[in-house]
């Protein structure tokens, strides 16, 4: 039997200039079901999440509120790590990159890209949009203004340092040509097709005059880090890199499987820029890139600027950590965009949930409890699709589960064994033992989706009782 290789999953970091959004979650919430999933298989699992902490939004917008920058991150990073609690995540750390040893990190990675020859000085004029943390080419943008948050880019005149992003053009085209590299296929293609169109090299310096927060340049004062940067490399600072003194990084990055979760409007950052880093100090690419949609809402996308942004802690509030899962889960595709609104997710908590898991449970539940005299032996059987989950197909797994639903729904609505309790008391038990069996089932599938849920289920199955309603219904 071959050895399994260990596993390293992270999310790209939240920038901390405001609250964490519904994206954020969604990214959170399918990285930490793949983690549960892979622990299930035994897998040895480490899975990074963190905070983007440097950077111009984030110095204006401390300024603009009167207050330090290291108390504006406090505030924000603490907002994000909260949704452990919240989501019930099962990250095995969180990274800050105002972390002592992560800027130690970043400047060690800044000197062998240096020593690599791949990073110089040179003045550059263009035109910066404050939001991406970017500088834009006319091509980018839309009427002129940034399509993303709907500003005009600041003309921007410097000298900085750059790293010789061009240089690796054709490792990128290589590696982008790699079946798996990036996912879903589609997105790879859109990658390659980018680097093929000419790579031009990378601004990864401030001026400190224009910008301070950041990460101080070795050996220049005068300078900070670009943001990207320096956060890029939280993927592997998290493990320890470079000293590696708890052997996290060998064995996590280099010997193991290594999966990053990112938003479609991260592909040139995570898929180009990080990849070419990872390649100038002599490690390991990453493995495998996922990309996911944008979440909108009302057919926009949600955006702090148009005011349209969900609020994952209200999701919470109002349905329930488990419940929210679900919706991200079930009800937004796992890589093209989806369009939630409040109505909506009405709806499908209503039906799916409280009208559909919630009672279908206590119906089967509270006949166990009434007509059997000892709990039901079950084994740790699952309907649920690994194969399909391997894959990312999280939307595809659940509807699974939920047929599994409906079709246990439809078999009491046929036999009636609530009925038939009265005449054939033997036939009805059998078909009650029946519907534990496959109840027990559905909350083994649940386990790394709902896993709050599928335990509550589960206990309520050994202890043979009909447990409190697993969702509560909304006021109206």
């Amino acid at each position: 039997m071959s050895e399994k290789i260990p596993k390293y999953i992270t999310t790209t970091l939240p920038y901390v200039n405001a609250s964490p959004h519904m994206g954020h979650a969604l990214e959170f919430v399918q990285a930490d079901t793949l983690a549960r999933f892979w622990r299930l298989q035994d897998e040895d699992v480490f899975f990074n999440m963190g905070v983007d902490e440097h950077g111009q939004k984030v110095s204006r917008k401390a300024d603009e509120e009167g207050v330090s920058r290291q108390n504006y991150v406090d505030k924000y990073a603490s907002e994000v790590k909260e949704l452990k609690s919240a989501l019930n995540l099962s990250y095995d750390n969180f990274i800050r990159t105002t972390d002592t040893a992560h800027k130690e990190a970043a400047q060690e990675m800044w000197r062998r890209c240096d020593a690599a020859g791949d990073i110089y000085k040179k003045k550059y004029t263009g035109l910066y949009c404050v939001g991406c943390e970017a500088f834009k080419i006319d091509t980018d943008l839309v009427e002129g203004k940034c399509p993303d948050h709907k500003t005009e880019p600041e003309g921007v005149e410097e000298e900085n340092y750059f790293f010789r992003l061009s240089k690796y053009q054709t490792f990128l085209e290589e590696f982008l040509s790699k079946e798996g590299s990036v996912l879903p296929n589609w997105r790879r293609q859109e990658a390659l097709k980018f680097v093929q169109g000419g790579l031009e090299d990378l601004s990864i310096s401030r001026e400190k005059s224009r910008m301070d927060w950041g990460v101080e340049v070795p050996g220049d004062d005068n300078h900070v880090m670009y943001v990207w940067f320096d956060a890029l490399t939280n993927y592997i600072s998290t493990l320890g890199w470079p000293k590696d003194f708890e052997g996290k990084f060998s064995k996590f990055w280099e010997q193991g499987e290594t999966l990053q979760l990112a938003g479609k409007d991260q592909v040139r950052f995570q898929v180009v820029i990080w990849q070419a880093m990872l390649k100038s100090v002599n490690l390991k690419a990453t493995d495998t890139i996922f990309i996911h949609g944008f979440i909108n809402s009302e057919g926009h996308k949600m955006s702090k600027s148009l005011g349209n942004v969900i609020d994952p802690y209200e999701l919470v509030k109002k349905y329930g950590t488990d419940a929210t899962r679900y919706i991200m889960l079930r009800h937004v595709h796992p890589v093209d965009d989806s369009d939630l609104t409040w109505e909506k997710m009405d709806e499908v908590y209503t039906a799916n949930l409280v009208n559909g898991l919630g009672n279908l449970t206590a119906r089967i539940m509270k006949m166990a409890e009434t007509h059997l005299e000892s709990p039901v032996t079950v084994t740790d059987k699952t309907t649920m699709d690994a194969e399909a989950l391997k894959h990312y197909q999280f939307q595809a797994v659940m509807d699974g589960i939920w047929a599994a639903i409906g079709a246990m729904d439809e078999y009491i609505a046929e036999n009636e064994p609530f009925k038939v309790i009265k005449t054939e008391p033997e036939q009805a038990k059998e078909m009650i033992v029946k519907l534990v069996k496959d109840l027990q089932e559905i909350a083994e599938s649940l386990v790394v989706f709902m896993p709050q849920t599928a335990e509550t289920i589960l206990q309520a199955i050994k202890e043979n009782k009909k447990p409190e309603n697993l969702f509560a219904r909304l006021e109206k």
